[in-house]
């Protein structure tokens, strides 16, 4: 019997006073029956001018799945996300786990930033879908919330309450030297000693790499800045070197972070393995949706250790970002999550208050892309970056 089917049911059958109160309790009613059938009919994928990408997934019940992927390469994504077509066309969205390992598994050369990417995207638009079939947040259907609010952090707020934020080593330029001298080391350290003077010891402050410092730069930078009193440093070096990233972890005080450029749950073992860092930073449009991140949290709960998601995309991001939050007990704070993002959205995020967003609590991912204003911003995405030293005109990570 399907859901209208039910429902005409009830009507003939309860008694108007009965049927009242059958409404009362299904304010958020699933879509449809836990046993009816779903199939997926379609794959879309849209790419933005600013490099985001997303893909939408329909299905025949008329429920649509959201997802963002990789941005840098973003043509590439948007195409091989069209490409699991010809696997999930005609499947039943939600078996969410089983269609992740059939995508990861069907590919001969498996993993990296794209195709694992391809991998996120599609996982964050099926549990959209099982969301919304079930009428609950994706966090209701990966064992409940295990808090009531999700700390964030971005820019600084008196109104919101944010008292975290992220800063560079920054200096008059970038450091991009393989060793740089006593004068660039001495002033990134006073400028962090100012930032941390200006705004007290109630902000926590993480300092970015962003990998793009040397390792003989990254040492003599992470202990200049360390009687500041950083939150964590990010990304000291390039995260191919783990064995390097773990050495220089131990000459310092402060937690290591890092996870941006690492993709999977067998990318993160040899990071927890080698105590490469403390603070995990997966990114569930990289790393491999809300599916692999659920597995990467409890690899490093068994370390003790937690994760602080990366986030530098759009609402997807975010939202998926947030229903995971809300699912694992190590979790310690969400990158740009004071981002509103009401030039995509159908109805605004609920307000960050004290520091803390609320869990969104809608089904699926707790959002509605508002397909107009996307459509909207379709279009060719940026070029790709590159960086020189200005003094001999090599190329420098950025």
């Amino acid at each position: 019997m399907s859901l209208f089917d039910r429902r005409s049911w009830l009507k003939t059958t309860l008694a108007p006073g009965a049927l009242a109160a059958f409404n009362a309790v299904r304010t958020d009613a699933a879509a449809i029956g836990p046993n009816d059938s779903l199939k997926v009919t379609k794959i879309e994928s849209f790419v933005l001018k600013n490099t985001w990408v997303f893909v939408k997934i329909s299905t025949d019940a008329g429920i649509t799945g959201w997802g963002e992927m990789l941005k840098d390469d973003a043509k590439a994504c948007a195409a091989g996300a069209l490409e699991v077509a010809d696997y999930l066309v005609g499947k039943d969205p939600r078996r969410v786990t089983f269609h992740w390992q059939a995508i990861h598994r069907g590919a001969f050369y498996r993993g990296g930033p794209i195709k694992t990417a391809i991998s996120s995207g599609i996982d964050q638009a099926l549990w959209d879908i099982t969301g919304k079939a079930y009428g609950v947040p994706v966090y209701k259907l990966l064992g409940g919330p295990t808090r009531d609010r999700v700390r964030v952090y971005g820019q600084l707020s008196p109104v919101t309450g944010v008292n975290a934020m992220k800063v560079g080593p920054h200096a008059t330029r970038a450091p991009f030297k393989y060793n740089e001298g006593m004068k660039f080391v001495d002033e990134v350290a006073e400028r962090f000693k100012a930032l941390r003077e200006k705004v007290g010891p109630g902000v926590d402050i993480g300092v970015d790499f962003h990998g793009a410092v040397e390792p003989p730069t990254a040492l003599s930078l992470m202990k200049a800045m360390e009687p500041y009193r950083p939150w964590f440093y990010e990304e000291i070096i390039q995260p191919l070197n783990v064995d390097l990233m773990a050495e220089l972890a131990r000459k310092t005080t402060i937690p290591i972070a890092t996870g941006e450029r690492i993709f999977t749950k067998w990318g993160f073992r040899e990071i927890l393995e080698k105590r490469a860092a403390m603070i995990l930073q997966p990114d569930i449009c990289y790393a491999g949706g809300i599916t692999e991140l659920k597995v990467i949290a409890g690899m490093a709960e068994a370390y003790y250790f937690p994760l602080a998601p990366h986030n530098p995309q759009g609402p997807c991001s975010l939202a998926a970002s947030l229903q995971l939050a809300a699912s694992i007990p190590n979790f310690l704070i969400q990158e740009r999550g004071d981002n509103e993002y009401s030039d995509l959205l159908a109805k605004p995020l609920p307000p960050v208050r004290n520091g803390h967003r609320p869990i969104l609590t809608d089904p699926g991912l707790g959002i509605t892309i508002d397909e107009n204003k996307l459509m909207a911003q379709v279009g060719e995405p940026r070029p790709y970056r590159t960086a020189y030293d200005p003094d001999d005109g090599s190329v420098v990570d950025w």
